[in-house]
């Protein structure tokens, strides 16, 4: 990008780009599917969004800041909780979503799926298991 990176816009959203898993870009490089940013009625900066699956990716790695620690070495309510977060996110609607998440959190995807199921109102105790 060109354009100064201490300007007051390109500071104000670049914590919100990068929590998205943005890239911010000189507006001339911008394509189609980029966000163009107007500053004062000029063009500043364009925002590359990630792809969904990259995203699911970002924000994994963002939980794991978070929590201080990888998300496989948390205890099981706090799994629970990320489960529950991600859940809010979206995450279960990309593709292999499940499969990423129980991989990240170093359990199986049936455990996902009771955390799951627990939070849609499933009966106390259905298919819980005893080692996750």
């Amino acid at each position: 990008m060109t354009e100064p990176r201490d300007h007051p816009f390109v500071t104000a959203v670049k914590p919100l780009v990068d929590a998205m898993g943005g890239e911010l870009m000189d507006p001339a490089l911008a394509q189609p599917d980029d966000v163009v940013l107007t500053w004062e009625g000029q063009d500043l900066l364009a925002v590359r969004l990630p792809q969904l699956s990259d995203s699911l990716d970002h924000i994994l790695a963002a939980l794991e800041r978070r929590y201080g620690v990888r998300l496989a070495q948390l205890d099981r309510k706090s799994k629970q909780d990320v489960v529950r977060i991600l859940e809010a996110r979206g995450a279960f609607s990309v593709r292999h979503g499940v499969e990423t998440v129980a991989g990240a959190l170093g359990v199986s995807r049936f455990t996902v799926y009771n955390y799951l199921n627990r939070d849609s109102g499933a009966p106390k105790g259905a298919g819980k298991s005893s080692q996750e």
